[in-house]
């Protein structure tokens, strides 16, 4: 079994990580993410909609594409589902075990 590679094909030890989890393929989660507690039980949202992130992960999950999402509710945009992506990976990040977060 080989040595797991970052995109540049270097060795993980030696590939550099962005400065910032917050991003994903250039979509900064925060701007796009809002937290209101009068607003789906405080739960993380799509920009103020009504839609979660939850919601987004759970149709990732059960297998829709982003295409038929983005059908279903086009309200969303694509980096919408990007956002979500980026903000559930660094919540998971932060709750890993030995996390400096």
């Amino acid at each position: 079994m080989g040595k797991a590679r970052c995109p540049e094909r270097r060795p993980v030890t030696t590939c550099r990580r962005p400065r910032t989890s917050a991003t994903l393929r250039g979509v900064d989660w925060r701007e796009r993410i809002t937290l209101e507690p009068g607003k789906r039980g405080g739960r993380p949202c799509i920009r103020g909609l009504r839609i979660t992130v939850y919601d987004v992960l759970e149709y990732l999950a059960s297998g829709m594409s982003e295409e038929q999402i983005l059908a279903d509710f086009p309200e969303l945009e694509p980096d919408d589902i990007r956002a979500a992506l980026a903000f559930a990976a660094e919540r998971e990040r932060k709750s890993a075990p030995g996390s400096a977060a």
